[in-house]
């Protein structure tokens, strides 16, 4: 077989990885170099100073010369240049051949040796100098196994001269030793054999191993890098689109204001049912910043499972019955630990996805109690998911059978959510399905007890989304001011307070801000409320904004900030500052009543 075969069962082994290999052969051997060879000198003049006495004298010139010979050689393989780790790779074989040629000439010049020592007329000291040259010679191999040509190099010479001196002075004795020493040597070379073939396959399969632990860490930062691009457009996109949408719905919502009551009204329920199913469409993708972000963190209390579910069944009821599907939602009395609105989040999902892909029976949900667990259910009698699927599923934006995008079907983000609310709540999400015949999701939580304190106090304000057409009006007695860089949102948010009775001093920047509360008359009419977009003009954010303005002129006033904003790192510093924000679009409910909520909270505080 030649070099560059590969064994049965293994692919061939590329140049790189064979001068890889190599290199690691060739520096282990010239770790212990030094060490080795000063050791073959020691021995070699321990050996020749013990036979100087017992040879015969004729011999005892030969053998200092011979034992000089042996250190002048070691000492050249001591002083010669060595391989370092600076060495090129290219350049390994070179001193793979070099340290072949080192070794077996220190093997060499040992060899006439036995020729001396085994001519000693003493049976005992002749056993007594074999074994002890036989056992040297063994471990010197073994150390030389990882480079089979030095080991070849260096075993073959030395254990020769010694097999062919013992034969040379003939007997039993010499014979027997000869023979034993030669099956030494074929044993030891053998096994050396195998040993480096073990040697070199563990080298390469480390190497390998090693190469796909790379290509799977640059798999693993291609994929974290397209998810962060993905992440990065969703929000550009997101921000982008709900700059129009936001201001969209300020001027449906004051629209609607003036056409109260009157035939036109329809047309504006309309348009806001409109401009409300895209909103939720952006605020599915804010989501998935969000959650990405960090900024969602859950607060889990003991929470009764049927207070929960009860405005789940409110909420799909009508999209069930305009199916003609049957919508089952089972009291269970168990009580779990979690976060109600994630949670919710969660479920709503989950149904919203079952009545999406049932077209005939129903979708039911039950809760039941496992030991201290909870699993909570949502089975539906829809098209199923393939088993390949199961795990696709949970990707963002895909769909099972939506080739065409059908926009009824949503964006194909909410399993997305609720895997990342399942992690995020150390709740367990498991999906069981048969095409053709339905899915079921199981939701795994813990166990609570029944609390004292009483339902009401849950936050269910956002369980429900019913069309709030009234809603109170804030009393801030004062002023807004309002920095956004956007002009048709300044007018539409100015004509909407205004619709309503609110002050307003709409301004595109800083500076504009600054000569509003710097007017002589500004403490007049004070600012009772500071309301910033997020992301101003020529980089500026209105958070910072907001903040020196508080500080330059001490206003007491509470600071409201609205933004498109969906990427994860500037929702992050939002939520580290502690600052109310709200997302675009906003609805004129959803903005009165964060007004209402900051202006008593602010009160409160004064009080306090």
């Amino acid at each position: 077989m030649k070099k560059n075969d590969p064994a049965p069962g293994r692919l061939p082994v590329d140049a790189t990885l064979e001068l890889r290999v190599l290199r690691e052969h060739v520096a282990s051997l010239y770790a212990g170099h030094t060490t080795a060879i000063v050791a073959h000198m020691g021995f070699a003049i321990g050996i020749g100073c013990f036979g100087y006495f017992f040879v015969d004298p004729a011999f005892r010139l030969l053998i200092v010369a011979l034992i000089t010979a042996i250190v002048l050689v070691d000492l050249y393989a001591i002083v010669t240049p060595r391989w370092t780790p600076q060495v090129p790779l290219s350049e390994t074989p070179a001193w793979a051949k070099k340290y072949t040629r080192i070794v077996t000439a220190v093997s060499t010049v040992t060899a006439p040796s036995s020729l001396f020592l085994v001519s000693i007329q003493d049976s005992m000291l002749t056993t007594f100098v074999t074994v002890v040259i036989m056992g040297s010679w063994t471990r010197a191999v073994q150390a030389r196994w990882p480079l089979r040509t030095a080991m070849f190099g260096y075993g073959i010479p030395m254990m020769s001269g010694l097999i062919i001196s013992l034969a040379w002075y003939g007997g039993a004795l010499n014979w027997f030793l000869a023979g034993f020493a030669f099956v030494n040597l074929v044993l030891t070379l053998s096994e050396g054999v195998k040993q480096n073939k073990r040697l070199t396959a563990t080298l390469i399969l480390q190497f390998e191993n090693e190469a796909l632990a790379a290509q799977l860490r640059e798999q693993i930062a291609a994929t974290e890098r397209a998810s962060a691009e993905k992440t990065h457009f969703l929000a550009a996109a997101s921000h982008d689109l709900r700059q129009p949408m936001h201001a969209i719905a300020l001027f449906g919502a004051a629209l609607g204001n003036t056409l109260r009551h009157r035939p036109e009204e329809r047309n504006v329920e309309r348009l806001m049912r409109a401009v409300n199913a895209l909103g939720a469409s952006l605020d599915t993708m804010l989501d998935i910043s969000r959650l990405d972000a960090g900024v969602v963190q859950p607060v889990p209390i003991a929470l009764g499972l049927d207070e929960l579910l009860l405005p789940l069944h409110n909420t799909f009821s009508v999209q069930a019955e305009r199916k003609r599907l049957q919508l089952r939602v089972r009291a269970s009395g168990l009580w779990v630990r979690s976060d109600p609105q994630l949670l919710y989040r969660m479920l709503s999902n989950l149904v919203d996805n079952a009545l999406k892909y049932t077209r005939q029976g129903g979708v039911t949900v039950m809760a039941r109690r496992r030991g201290e667990q909870v699993w909570i259910e949502v089975r539906d009698t829809g098209i199923g998911i393939a088993p390949e699927q199961a795990e696709r599923i949970f990707e963002e934006f895909y769909q099972v059978n939506n080739p065409g995008r059908d926009r009824s079907r949503g964006l194909g983000i909410g399993l997305s959510i609720v895997r990342r609310l399942g992690r995020l709540l150390g709740h367990g999400v498991e999906l069981r399905s048969r095409p053709g015949r339905g899915t079921r999701f199981r939701l795994v939580l813990p166990l609570a007890e029944p609390s004292e304190a009483s339902q009401d106090s849950l936050p269910l304000q956002e369980f429900e989304s019913p069309v709030r057409h009234f809603f109170q009006v804030p009393e801030l007695g004062g002023r807004v001011l309002l920095i956004d860089d956007e002009e048709d949102i300044r007018e539409a948010m100015t004509e909407l307070m205004r619709a309503y009775g609110i002050d307003v001093v709409a301004v595109a920047d800083e500076a504009e801000a600054v000569e509003v509360l710097a007017q002589p008359d500004a403490d007049l009419n004070p600012v009772a409320l500071l309301m910033c977009d997020y992301r101003l003009g020529d980089g500026a954010e209105g958070l910072q904004v907001g903040l020196r303005l508080r500080e330059r002129f001490r206003l007491d006033a509470p600071m409201l900030l609205i933004t498109g904003e969906t990427a994860p790192e500037r929702l992050q510093r939002v939520r580290e500052w502690g600052v109310p924000v709200l997302f675009k679009p906003v609805s004129a409910a959803t903005l009165m009543q964060a007004i209402i909520e900051l202006v008593h909270m602010d009160a409160r505080m004064e009080d306090a």
